[in-house]
């Protein structure tokens, strides 16, 4: 699942009309629907405010809207940004104040769809992966080495704990763990001992 990174607004003038994009989560449909509805009354002095959001683990739900604008100029390019960068649980709202000039039906789907891809690459994405948290348990004896070990492969563990042995937990890609957990056995010349705890997920940026 890929999501943006965190909630923002981007603004870009064109011929003088302003559009404010504005992008938040939105864990369910009806949670992209409260977050539309506020917005509209936050920004109702706005010429319009045109929508999109896509919703689900694959991405299955999604909706757009024009709001006065003429038909598929506004929310279908809007959309489409979010549909190709393959968002999801994500709703654009672009608030567009007029300046005068009209930009005709090509000129507003271009405005609409770099109003969102440019909020997208402003607020930044994120790839949501699946993993399962390993704790490893090694005696105070091989703790230094093993610690240098895990974070000389590029993994840093989320929590170091120390008693009559050291544990570490790390988070693991679910298709990695075995491997990991051979790593680790490796590495300690077959005296670590390891256990999984309950599945979750991190999230990764994207470049």
């Amino acid at each position: 699942m890929r999501l943006i990174r965190n909630a923002g607004s981007h603004e870009l003038e064109i011929r003088k009309s302003r559009f404010v994009c504005t992008l938040a989560r939105a864990a369910s449909e009806d949670e992209a629907v409260r977050f539309i509805a506020a917005h509209r009354r936050a920004h109702r002095d706005a010429t319009h405010n045109c929508t999109a959001y896509v919703v689900g683990e694959l991405g299955e739900i999604t909706k757009s809207g024009d709001d006065g604008e003429p038909a598929g100029t506004a929310g279908v390019p809007m959309l489409e940004v979010l549909v190709r960068r393959g968002l999801t649980d994500v709703v654009a709202v672009v608030t567009r104040y007029f300046g005068g000039v009209k930009l005709g039906a090509g000129g507003l789907a271009r405005a609409y769809g770099r109003a969102v891809s440019e909020a997208v690459d402003a607020v930044g994405v994120v790839e949501r992966v699946p993993v399962v948290t390993v704790t490893v348990r090694v005696e105070h004896a091989l703790a230094g080495r093993f610690l240098g070990d895990l974070h000389g492969s590029g993994r840093v563990p989320g929590d170091v704990r120390y008693g009559d042995a050291v544990e570490a937990d790390v988070a693991v890609a679910v298709p990695e763990v075995e491997g990991f957990e051979a790593w680790a056995a490796e590495v300690t010349g077959g005296r670590a001992r390891t256990r999984r705890g309950a599945p979750g997920f991190v999230e990764v940026p994207v470049p």
